[in-house]
């Protein structure tokens, strides 16, 4: 990758950013996969899952999260363009509603329930936070109440420990899959 190619912001040598090369290879990878000129797939999921490592003078994490963000949504239209064409509009809702009934399950729990903790002495979201956006999705599926998915994406949790924290993974897995379903939608 030379200089003039770049197609992120970076910053200084002080801070850290994303590794380049990482970052380069993974969008020419995405690209050729949207064009279907390759034989490994892409998802949202995957694009989800997608981490580089931080290095000094890497490009601007929010640069990169921001394109990923976008890229996610691209590949959800394209599946949801797709699926309409064969299926009709009418099945692609159907799946959509049988997806967002996965997310029921820790919706229904009692606020304080709904994640398993942290391991002990390890630290994790703050339970009060993670609550409180579940209760908007509640708001959402059950009252139309607006939030989007970039609201869920850009939704920080403080840091908490033992039992007023939530274990990161799950949280983290289970706001990914309440994004594709709000990604279908809009």
């Amino acid at each position: 990758m030379s200089e003039g190619t770049a197609r992120f912001g970076t910053v200084s040598k002080l801070k850290t950013g994303y590794e380049k090369d990482e970052v380069e290879e993974f969008f020419d990878h995405a690209r050729q996969a949207y064009e279907g000129r390759t034989a490994e797939p892409m998802t949202a999921a995957t694009i989800q899952q997608t981490t580089f490592e931080l290095v000094r003078g890497g490009y601007d994490t929010h640069e990169v999260d921001a394109a990923l963000d976008r890229l996610e949504a691209a590949f959800v239209a394209r599946q949801r363009a797709e699926f309409v064409g064969v299926h009709g509009q009418e099945a692609w809702m159907g799946a959509l509603a049988e997806h967002a009934r996965t997310l029921y399950g820790r919706l229904g729990r009692p606020a304080g329930e709904r994640f398993a903790p942290p391991e002990r002495g390890q630290q994790g979201y703050d339970a009060d936070d993670v609550d409180e956006l579940c209760d908007r999705l509640v708001g959402y599926f059950d009252r139309q109440q607006p939030l989007t998915s970039a609201e869920i994406r850009s939704a920080t949790f403080g840091a908490a420990r033992g039992e007023d924290a939530y274990a990161e993974g799950p949280v983290d897995a289970f706001f990914a899959r309440a994004v594709e379903v709000l990604l279908g939608v809009e």
